[in-house]
């Protein structure tokens, strides 16, 4: 099983410093998640030309909320939260396009799966400094989740190389990174330290077959 390692911008980096970043990274990564509440349309299509004129693969770009800019630009999906259009809605008009979707319990889960969505990003599972006060799901509830529904589940919130083998064990897919990869004073490093887990782990998923 290949576990997937997802990026997702950090909101306080400029267009041109997050190209920078993931231009050197993005071989190690599965996808890379345009998630810039603030930009306009004009700066998410700027923001896609620059990663892709840096080698990045238009496949593995995914557009946060934005549908129209992600079937624009032909990026590789949409990721959609609470506040966006309704998994069903899309799908319907975009049968093509891969669609992920936020959820915080498993009864989200359930339901955008039956809408049709591709995989699930749950969180947050451990504290995490972008989460202020709110306590974490934890490792139970992810595996509970992962256990329910059948498509992938991607794990997010405070998950470091230390923690990733306890979040894989636990059924998810994979997980996402935002300031642990893209703040790092080596970015390029801390990607492989997720990735070194993540290949161990499938080692021995695959040993014990």
């Amino acid at each position: 099983m290949h576990h997937e390692l997802h990026i997702i911008s950090t909101g306080s980096q400029s267009a041109a410093e997050f190209s920078e970043i993931v231009s050197m990274i993005h071989e190690q990564v599965d996808f890379i998640h345009i998630r810039e509440r603030s930009w306009t349309a004009k700066e998410h299509m700027k923001a896609v030309e620059q990663l892709v004129n840096n080698g990045v693969p238009l496949g593995k770009i995914i557009i946060n909320d934005r549908v129209d800019i992600a079937i624009v630009s032909e990026a590789g999906g949409v990721q959609l939260a609470n506040h966006s259009l309704e998994v069903s809605v899309v799908k319907k008009s975009f049968p093509l396009l891969k669609i992920g979707r936020s959820v915080h319990t498993l009864e989200e889960a359930l339901k955008v799966q039956d809408e049709g969505a591709d995989y699930v990003i749950f969180g947050h599972i451990f504290e995490t400094a972008s989460k202020p006060g709110l306590e974490p799901r934890g490792v139970k509830v992810l595996e509970i989740l992962a256990q329910r529904i059948s498509i992938p589940v991607i794990a997010i919130g405070g998950i470091k190389p230390g923690n990733t083998a306890d979040v894989l064990n636990a059924g998810a897919k994979g997980v996402a990174v935002m300031s642990g990869i893209l703040k790092a004073k080596n970015p390029l490093k801390s990607v492989r330290a997720y990735k070194e887990k993540m290949r161990a782990e499938e080692e021995e998923n695959a040993n014990s077959l």
